[in-house]
């Protein structure tokens, strides 16, 4: 943003960031980027049952750059990785990624050659949904985890400081693939 750029770190009062925290949560668009079974849970969450449109996403967004959003919901495919790089790339700041279901979280129950295991090999995800598929109530759970680390995302400089130490501290953690005890 333009006011963050041209003020000095600690300048931003708390209660400016928290009522810009407050205008982000409650207008996050997601992107529609369903591959597989999850997509269907995630399209029966904005009916009229679980109305994820009283949390402000009425619609899913068809183009990337009206989205800040991106519900990865499924496998991803190797030949589909690049094309979800370049979706998320095309996104507008801030965004954030919601890794749905097994098969986006780890890769699924199987070790498959042709599948991403997980999507955070591809893009940096912010929240986990396990389930084989998640219920929608899980997903709308998700997404008021993800309001609330919104509500607290800093301003400025600070923000800046703060995603570095975030992703610095994601890459120190051992992958998945080093604990193969887990899996014996």
């Amino acid at each position: 943003m333009g006011l963050e750029e041209k003020l000095p770190s600690g300048f931003l009062l708390t209660t400016v960031e928290g009522l810009a925290g407050f205008a982000r949560k409650g207008s996050l668009w997601p992107a529609t980027f369903g591959l597989a079974c999850c997509a269907i849970e995630m399209m029966s969450t904005t009916s009229g049952r679980f109305d994820l449109a009283r949390f402000g996403m009425e619609a899913f967004r068809a183009s990337p750059r009206q989205a800040d959003l991106m519900i990865v919901a499924g496998r991803v495919s190797q030949k589909m990785a690049p094309v979800l790089r370049q979706v998320y790339d095309q996104m507008a700041e801030p965004k954030w990624v919601l890794a749905m279901g097994v098969c986006a979280s780890s890769g699924g129950m199987f070790n498959n050659y042709a599948i991403v295991q997980g999507v955070d090999h591809v893009v940096p995800v912010d929240i986990y949904l396990p389930g084989c598929p998640p219920r929608p109530e899980m997903l709308i759970n998700a997404i008021l985890q993800l309001h609330a680390s919104i509500q607290a995302m800093p301003l400025g400089v600070d923000r800046v400081r703060a995603i570095a130490e975030t992703e610095k501290a994601a890459l120190a953690s051992p992958s998945v693939i080093d604990a193969k005890t887990l899996f014996r």
